[in-house]
């Protein structure tokens, strides 16, 4: 149970902020715990200052300091993340006001690079934590068990990893402060068939429309992926990299459809870039030429643009649904990326020989 000495009766919740904070990481569980009538108290680490995002859309004037604050005071601290937790675990009476409120028994929430901050306070060793994928390896090496999934609560610990997460994440910490049931109307954190996205909305999150243009970006890659794959598989000659091409336009195939049926389900369409995306690569590839080895590496080009592209869309939406069709693509990239290089790397090495040394050719002193 989250233990408060907050004897007014309403709870309080400290959100933390620094510059670089994923934007929306700080605003969709500003907004839904305030609206929900919970007191929230933004603490930077400096006063007088006003915090940006990391993508330019926030401008956050802090209510105090983390040096003044009083961890007794409050029922939770909420960490966003992005590039802040970075500057947050530099300062030490921000990493102190978090081990105070740890050791009071406050509820604790992080989100994405939010945990960094926690392990700064050596306070993850035994628990069960998520976080953005690039700080896994952080969290094991500092005692923590990751489990990669959009949210996980351990004791007093509630941890997700992204933007997408974030309705969930939101929902989770409501919940536990005693703000939930059916007069919410408010989803169970474990509903995967629930529209977060809409909540997610109403907290200041993505809309409708932003993350149909996500889905169509990702819709028009996967359609011009598909259009070259198929063009490279014509003219490829080698029957094992043949092969490969073909189990990645089936799977190609997979992803457009599911890309294609969440449109249809949020009453969107495909855009025009998506509709014509095929179109340029029938063009792209008709100029490229008919070499095994060039097929072989423009498509691993191809999947790698691919997947600096779709890595980028799956941390930019508040949609659960969405995040997760990106990252499955993002995925299936890295794992075909990787046999691309293979098979690239085996045909060099059977084409590239070492120059032989000329029989009987006089050796110079």
């Amino acid at each position: 149970m989250v233990q408060s000495n907050n004897h007014s009766g309403k709870k309080k919740v400290a959100i933390l902020i620094e510059n670089g904070v994923e934007d929306v990481e700080f605003t969709v569980p500003y907004n839904g715990i305030k609206q929900a009538g919970i007191e929230v108290v933004v603490l930077g680490s400096r006063m007088n200052e006003k915090y940006k995002g990391k993508r330019g859309k926030l401008s956050v004037q802090a209510d105090g300091t983390t040096t003044e604050a009083i961890a007794a005071e409050f029922d939770a601290v909420v960490i966003p993340g992005g590039m802040a937790p970075d500057k947050m675990r530099r300062n030490p009476n921000t990493v102190r006001f978090v081990q105070e409120a740890v050791q009071q028994g406050k509820l604790i929430a992080a989100v994405c690079h939010g945990p960094q901050l926690i392990i700064e306070g050596d306070l993850l060793k035994g628990k069960q934590v998520t976080g953005f994928i690039a700080i896994r390896k952080d969290i094991i090496n500092a005692g923590g068990n990751y489990i990669d999934e959009p949210l996980v609560v351990d004791g007093n610990f509630i941890t997700s990893r992204e933007p997408g997460d974030l309705p969930i994440f939101t929902t989770a910490i409501l919940s536990r402060l005693g703000y939930g049931g059916k007069d919410a109307a408010l989803p169970d954190e474990k509903d995967t068939t629930a529209e977060w996205w809409k909540l997610a909305d109403a907290w200041g999150g993505s809309t409708k429309s932003e993350i149909g243009r996500g889905l169509n970006t990702a819709l028009a890659g996967e359609r011009y992926s598909l259009e070259a794959l198929e063009k490279y598989a014509e003219k490829e000659s080698d029957t094992e990299v043949k092969s490969v091409f073909g189990e990645m336009i089936g799977n190609k195939q997979r992803h457009i459809e599911k890309l294609e049926t969440y449109l249809h389900r949020l009453g969107e369409k495909p855009s025009l870039t998506a509709n014509v995306a095929n179109q340029y690569a029938k063009v792209k590839t008709a100029l490229t030429g008919s070499d095994d080895i060039f097929q072989l590496r423009s498509a691993l080009g191809d999947v790698q643009t691919g997947i600096g592209d779709i890595g980028n869309l799956s941390a930019m939406f508040t949609d659960p649904v969405a995040t997760a069709i990106f990252k499955q693509i993002y995925h299936d990239g890295l794992k075909y990326e990787q046999r691309l290089l293979e098979l690239y790397r085996a045909r060099l090495g059977t084409q590239i020989q070492p120059p032989k040394p000329t029989t009987g050719a006089a050796v110079s002193m």
